[in-house]
């Protein structure tokens, strides 16, 4: 059976966005830069339902251009012949002094996870904390995220204008084990602010509260000296709805 594409789903939603204007939305990023697209809402579901496991090139692309993000945090099971090259056509990642990605795994097989207790979808506020050495005082970020379960698998997305710091869209990708979830987050800064639009990634591991109401635990990364890094990070649920209304109400920048 395919595996639903619940990333990419969330990632709309965050958007305010129902699967006829997403794909509207991609017809409109192709024509833009002169590669046209047949964008359907029929496609959107094929993607989101996992029966298509990848976008072409074309598609990827116009994907990238109205989400914001690369194509390989949209949640596809299968690589893109664009998925490592950046908006400039150059590979890798930038290192500032903000924590930035590590490997999601050592290469030893994943443990089964255990069933997933109780459904976590809603709106969160998601906040952390990081120590900028170049400005050498801590800092705190938050975002409003929708969340959403599938299973053992939980996926967050920042909504549109709901980060504390404008113009940094938050993603997130988790794997609920009892009370415990483990996964990665990737955050693109704003293009005219203190870290000049680099993306950063990182690992993260939290336990959910006995109330389903709060998940709390620690990032870690790497600085820009390759020392290790790491913070407190906590979720906390601000309404268990996922409705264009909901999501509308919390489409704006948390309190300080």
């Amino acid at each position: 059976m395919s595996t639903p594409n619940s990333t990419l789903r969330a990632v709309r939603m965050g958007l305010l966005m129902s699967q006829d204007e997403f794909a509207r939305a991609i017809r409109d990023a192709g024509q833009r830069v002169g590669q046209h697209n047949d964008a359907s809402k029929r496609l959107v579901q094929r993607w989101e339902s996992g029966e298509t496991a990848a976008p072409r090139p074309v598609y990827a692309r116009a994907l990238q251009a109205v989400t914001g993000l690369p194509i390989e945090a949209l949640g596809f099971s299968m690589p893109v012949a664009l998925a490592h090259v950046s908006d400039d056509g150059e590979g890798g990642h930038d290192l500032e002094d903000s924590p930035v990605g590590i490997p999601a795994t050592n290469g030893v097989p994943a443990a089964q996870p255990a069933p997933a207790r109780g459904n976590y979808s809603g709106v969160w506020l998601s906040t952390y904390e990081f120590y900028s050495s170049g400005r050498g005082d801590t800092f705190v970020g938050k975002h409003y995220v929708v969340l959403l379960q599938h299973g053992n698998r939980l996926t967050a997305q920042s909504l549109p204008g709901a980060s504390l710091n404008p113009d940094s869209p938050l993603s997130i990708d988790l794997q609920l084990d009892g009370s415990t979830v483990t996964g990665t987050w990737t955050e693109q800064t704003a293009a005219d602010g203190y870290y000049r639009g680099a993306r950063y990634f990182g690992a993260l591991q939290m336990l959910v509260e006995p109330t389903g109401r709060r998940m709390a635990g620690k990032w870690v990364g790497f600085g820009k000296e390759f020392d290790v890094n790491t913070g407190p990070w906590e979720l906390r649920l601000m309404d268990a709805s996922t409705s264009k209304a909901t999501l509308g109400k919390y489409s704006r920048p948390p309190e300080s």
